[in-house]
């Protein structure tokens, strides 16, 4: 059982690793964010169809709950294109740094869907996040643009997030949900394409080292490091999981600055802001574990 929680635990790491290293790759893409994310969801709804025939999983979905996991898709994508159009223009340090405020969003619109009490801590979290923005703002105020997209970028992934939290049941399977919310993002985008006249030959017009990012960007950090997450997450606590994943920004950062050292080339204030963002995310979970062990039947 030990053995098998520290390799649960190792790829779990793996699979934080692979989310980190999306960053580096939308850096290294030659083409808007908008086609780039086109391209990763077709690839990465082609590769979770392709791994639910094979394991012969059904694709079955209520038509109600369709429409509903449709419209999380499409919020799924405009996440992803924000998220990359923050990267290019400014760049991955900014764009990871400040995608940790995803917290303080988590600790307002949880609450307003479950209708949950506002935790203190949660509140404490917040201002703690607030006050990193605050410092990188100050300090990267040239990045401006670039912070507000990735703070909205992160409002975005909490949103579908909280949402999702409607189908983590017995009746939904997570690689099915995913395969239809990939479907519908592809699916929106390719009509707005096609709105904008931008539905041509050109689109498919791509290098091959472009190709060959966009299809480890579907296929491995997309479809693979999900599938590969969903099994991990049964053998592990959701704690584990949970502080696991906050460590996404730290290896995007490490990334940036080994591959990227000019354009990646940040100031003191913003490391400062930076730790004080993680710093908040890392002791959430730890003071949350904390206190619900002293007091149980009482959340801070």
């Amino acid at each position: 059982m030990v053995n098998t929680d520290k390799k649960s635990l190792l790829l779990l790491h793996l699979v934080v690793l692979i989310y980190g290293f999306t960053g580096v790759l939308g850096k290294l893409i030659d083409m808007d964010a908008v086609v780039l994310v086109w391209y990763r969801i077709f690839f990465a709804f082609i590769s979770l169809g392709g791994y639910m025939i094979f394991t012969q999983r059904s694709f079955r979905v209520r038509w109600k709950d369709l429409l509903q996991i449709s419209g999380i898709g499409l919020i799924v994508a405009i996440h992803w294109i924000t998220f990359f159009y923050s990267i290019k223009i400014s760049n991955i340090s900014v764009a990871l740094g400040t995608f940790s405020v995803g917290t303080l969003f988590a600790s307002i619109l949880e609450p307003l869907f479950f209708r949950k009490k506002v935790k203190k801590l949660e509140v404490i979290t917040g201002l703690l996040i607030i006050i990193g923005l605050y410092i990188i703002f100050n300090f990267e105020f040239k990045y401006f643009a670039g912070i507000m997209m990735a703070i909205f970028s992160a409002f975005l992934a909490t949103l579908f997030t909280v949402l999702n939290r409607f189908f983590a049941n017995e009746r939904f399977s997570p690689i099915t949900v995913t395969f239809y919310e990939m479907v519908a993002g592809f699916i929106g985008i390719t009509i707005w394409l096609g709105l904008k006249g931008r539905l041509n030959s050109g689109i498919l017009d791509v290098s091959q080292i472009d190709l060959f990012y966009l299809i480890i960007l579907g296929v491995v950090c997309t479809a693979f490091a999900f599938v590969l997450s969903v099994l991990v997450m049964r053998k592990l606590s959701a704690y584990t999981v949970v502080l696991t994943v906050n460590l996404e920004p730290v290896y995007s950062i490490i990334l940036a600055q080994l591959l990227f050292s000019e354009s990646e080339r940040m100031s003191f204030g913003f490391f400062i802001g930076t730790f004080i963002l993680l710093l908040a995310v890392f002791l959430f979970p730890i003071v949350d574990k904390y206190t619900r062990k002293k007091s149980p039947s009482h959340g801070i």
